[in-house]
């Protein structure tokens, strides 16, 4: 393990991180708000920190990325984005104690949407603009975005890639990594783009479309209101951010397929039709079920259904309703949807539908086999046997994933949360949700959790954004060993 190596490049991609500040320093300037003294003290202890960071890499030669080094820079670099992503919240003051500041960065770069903040609307522009921003930029991944913005981290990057992108099989577009990192960015910018200028146009001002387009496509779910879209109670809004969702759920290299011209390759993505037929069935069960018992029309029930199933299986996150209030079989529809998660390849956590997807087929397998003892089976996807490493991955994850999320479900009920909440939290957090059930539901927030609980739930966030096994396997002694 080479640590000059791994000082060095996440000293590099804090200094990149520090100049993202700039934006909305200079938002923050536009409206008078007051928040530009809290930017220019976060850049400058941004810079201090990743030339401190770099300062610690010197003498480093090496232009290569093992696998090792790899996760340690994701696991490392998310971490320290999110340290210095709460230094404009914290040198603000709008929260009590830097672990809360802590909580609502990480909350914002693994895209979860989990907030700490009682009155939002109270907040400068130019901080909730922050607070977007780095939804926006961890959707994607910030890694990924140094991948392919910073030349010397394309040697070696694929190990980098692997370790942050969140699917099963990594999507390689070209044959150069940073290209593919390249691609996926400017897919991710154009469809952002899109949201925006329909937003606007819908009526919404230029400050809210651009915030709330920063956090659909990222799947973060962070809006400038307190009550979130359903402040704005618009059948527009709620279609336009349902649709943009769900591109955001689907696979991006789809997106790119269908920009070279192929829009056929979301029906012939076996996955795709799978998540697609997911959420037009939950919706639909979903609707049926609020339909007299919440809403007195079925285009009402039609919409606030739709919007809820998308929100949570994307893992975004937005709240139109408070569906505490739903009939129990919609509010455990929506508990399954936490886990469900989107399409792998994509801005959501969760899960992701290709992993209980081949669960469910290797599962199949093992009964066929039982039948027939003596038949050679294989799982497939798309018609193309899924060799055995893979299944093994997919295994492991799904055990790892459920084993972690009952241990942190204990340890938090264990510092005095109630079951509900403690079960809706954690399922909130490690599938990068937000909104959970009890304390932390659609019209709560997360203040009221214990000082150590936001800790535990802070990790919560980084184990379900980076995939379980970039986190865990830092606490495996036999990482560090040569």
């Amino acid at each position: 393990m080479h640590w000059r190596h791994v000082a060095k490049v996440v000293g590099v991609l804090t200094i990149a991180l520090a100049s993202t500040m700039l934006v909305p320093l200079l938002v923050g300037l536009f409206y008078k708000d007051g928040s530009a003294r809290a930017f220019v003290m976060a850049i400058a202890g941004t810079l201090a920190g990743g030339a401190v960071l770099i300062f610690c890499g010197r003498g480093d030669r090496s232009d290569y990325v093992s696998q090792r080094e790899g996760m340690a820079i994701v696991a490392l670099g998310w971490t320290v984005a999110g340290f210095f992503g709460a230094l404009p919240f914290y040198f603000e003051g709008i929260f009590p104690t830097f672990a809360d500041a802590f909580f609502e960065s990480v909350s914002g770069f693994t895209t979860t949407g989990a907030s700490v903040l009682s009155d939002i609307e109270a907040v400068a522009k130019g901080l909730l603009l922050w607070r977007s921003l780095i939804q926006w930029l961890g959707g994607m991944g910030i890694i990924v975005l140094g991948i392919a913005i910073l030349p010397f981290l394309g040697v070696g990057g694929m190990q980098l890639y692997k370790a942050e992108v969140p699917t099963p099989v990594p999507d390689k577009l070209q044959p150069r990594i940073r290209d593919t990192a390249m691609i996926l960015w400017k897919v991710y910018a154009l469809i952002t783009v899109l949201e925006i200028l329909a937003l606007w146009g819908g009526g919404m001002s230029v400050y809210d479309a651009v915030n709330h387009a920063l956090t659909t496509l990222p799947t973060g779910g962070f809006s400038t209101k307190n009550a979130s879209m359903a402040q704005f109670d618009s059948a527009y809004f709620d279609l336009i951010i349902s649709f943009f969702m769900l591109l955001a759920g689907v696979n991006f290299s789809l997106h790119y397929q269908m920009l070279r011209g192929k829009p056929l390759a979301f029906w012939r993505d076996s996955e795709c039709r799978f998540f697609l037929g997911a959420v037009a069935v939950l919706t639909l069960v979903v609707s049926l079920d609020i339909w007299h018992s919440v809403y007195a029309s079925l285009g009402d029930a039609l919409r606030y259904g739709l919007f809820q199933v998308v929100s949570i299986v994307t893992t975004t996150g937005y709240a139109t309703a408070d569906y505490e209030q739903w009939p129990a079989m919609s509010q455990l529809i929506l508990l399954l949807c936490m886990f469900l998660g989107a399409s792998a390849g994509s801005t959501g956590g969760g899960m992701k539908c290709l992993r209980i997807m081949l669960c469910f087929k290797f599962c199949y397998k093992e009964l066929f086999s039982l039948i027939h003892p003596r038949a050679v089976s294989h799982v497939k996807i798309a018609g193309k046997t899924v060799p055995d490493d893979v299944l093994r991955s997919v295994l492991g994850f799904l055990s790892l994933y459920m084993g972690l999320f009952g241990l942190c479900t204990v340890l938090l009920a264990g510092l005095g949360v109630d079951f509900v909440t403690a079960f809706g939290a954690v399922a909130a957090t490690i599938g990068n949700i937000g909104p959970g059930f009890g304390m932390v539901g659609p019209v709560e927030n997360y203040a009221a959790i214990p000082y150590l609980g936001k800790w535990l739930l802070i990790w919560c966030m980084l184990l379900g954004r980076l995939e379980i096994f970039t986190v865990v396997i830092l606490l495996v002694p036999e990482f560090y060993r040569k």
